[in-house]
């Protein structure tokens, strides 16, 4: 499948292709804005993922000028009203907000019909990423939460998974589906934070041809899509107040209402579902309802953030690294002393999603065979999360920044002052005076 991306954010279009390529059925191709993507589309593109706010083109205007040629995902950071109508008119069939969980993308690439044919008629190229295990490690926090989700996997009560962002929530959530007499049947994850709100109900229970303007076919919602398994309801405190009747009764009665019909369709689905947030605060603040929190709160299971995980960081930082070596056909890389001894001294506000990230742009950033304490960068990155002067932290920032222009460029400084919108020169002497 060939996907076109269109972003004009390096570090965001930095991100989307190194993540996708985890992903060897995508065939992905950027460009940095509308202009440069209209020279080059044509007939062997399957799929258009394109911002908003863009210097060169509007990406609704830059849809609109397709005609509706590809299918289309929107992602960007002002899901206004007015935006998501202008897109659903263009067909557009689904919107990201950012930030976003690259799982939620790839979600929503999967789900499209004419992706799926895609998918289904040419065969993926072989992986060539080391296959990861449920868990690279465990401590014996990490035991903990385990052993609770094998008790309960095998019965259909709903799990509530708490825990800070990046801890792994949704690993616990296919480890319970894994091993649950559910197995054999589909997972749907959908982050609720993730999708503006006036799209969220049609998003999780369909709707009818004629439910709305532009409704031109009738669409099966993720609960419908999830029918016999299970259904992962991440950031569930995020979940707007006037959806979370129609989600308890849906769990209640153990059927769902499309919009725009008055007919109950029955299904079978096991929620799952995981915050970061205190929902008892919100219950008090009467912005989630007391009702739906006992009846998705049967098995809570807490997931300890990585510092508290301290067995886990190397082996999970090694597993990494080998398979970023493999991915990227660079010979076997390790960690020197100091560098081992720097990741076990970093806090990882992060957790897990942190952690891996250092470590594919170490592993990508490193001379020779050994990975070092200063290709972490972790130095840059306490000073980002934990330093008191501004100046210093801007420095950091812009550090990171160059770093990542150097490496998408190949080290060509005329290419990188340009993407950067500074002077050779100026550039030069930031790079002799950061070091990079």
């Amino acid at each position: 499948m060939k996907i076109a991306v269109i972003e004009d954010d390096i570090n965001l279009r930095k991100a989307l292709e190194i993540s996708l390529k985890d992903y060897p059925e995508f065939e992905v191709e950027l460009f940095k804005g509308p202009k440069d993507a209209l020279k080059k589309l044509d007939e062997s593109f399957d799929l258009i993922i394109t911002d908003i706010n863009m210097p060169q083109m509007d990406g609704l205007d830059f849809l609109s000028q397709l005609g509706g040629k590809y299918e289309a995902i929107v992602i960007t950071a002002n899901a206004s009203v007015n935006n998501a109508i202008k897109a659903i008119r263009l067909g557009v069939k689904d919107f990201l907000t950012k930030p976003f969980e690259i799982e939620d993308l790839v979600s929503a690439i999967r789900k499209n019909k004419k992706i799926q044919d895609v998918l289904q008629t040419k065969p993926a190229k072989p992986n060539k990423t080391i296959k990861q295990a449920d868990f690279i490690a465990s401590s014996q926090a990490l035991e903990i939460a385990k052993t609770k989700a094998l008790r309960v996997a095998p019965t259909h009560a709903s799990v509530m998974l708490l825990g800070a962002s990046g801890v792994g929530k949704e690993v616990f959530a296919h480890f319970i589906h894994k091993n649950s007499p559910r197995a054999s049947s589909p997972f749907v994850a959908i982050n609720m934070a993730a999708i503006p709100e006036h799209l969220l109900e049609s998003e999780l229970f369909g709707y009818e041809k004629g439910a709305f303007t532009d409704a031109t076919a009738t669409k099966k919602g993720l609960f419908e899509e999830a029918n016999g398994g299970s259904i992962f309801l991440d950031e569930i405190g995020d979940m707007p107040i006037n959806l979370q009747a129609k989600l308890l009764r849906a769990l209640q009665e153990q059927e769902i209402v499309r919009l725009g019909s008055a007919k109950p369709i029955k299904i079978d689905v096991r929620v799952i579902c995981a915050t970061n947030v205190q929902i008892e605060e919100k219950i008090a603040n009467k912005e989630f309802r007391e009702d739906l929190f006992f009846r998705l709160n049967t098995m809570p299971i807490s997931i300890p953030p990585l510092k508290d995980r301290q067995e886990e960081i190397l082996p999970l930082a090694e597993w990494k690294l080998a398979s970023v070596c493999e991915q990227y056909d660079f010979s076997a890389k390790t960690f020197s002393e100091s560098a081992q001894k720097a990741l076990l001294d970093y806090a990882w506000p992060g957790n897990i999603r942190e952690l891996l990230s250092v470590v594919e742009r170490a592993g990508i950033l490193s001379d020779g065979d050994v990975v070092q304490e200063e290709d972490l960068c972790l130095q840059v990155r306490n000073e980002v999360f934990f330093g008191t002067k501004q100046e210093k932290r801007v420095e950091n920032l812009e550090k990171e920044l160059i770093l990542e222009v150097l490496l998408e460029t190949g080290g060509d400084l005329q290419r990188a002052s340009e993407m950067l919108g500074m002077s050779l020169e100026v550039l030069k002497s930031k790079k002799a005076r950061y070091g990079v």
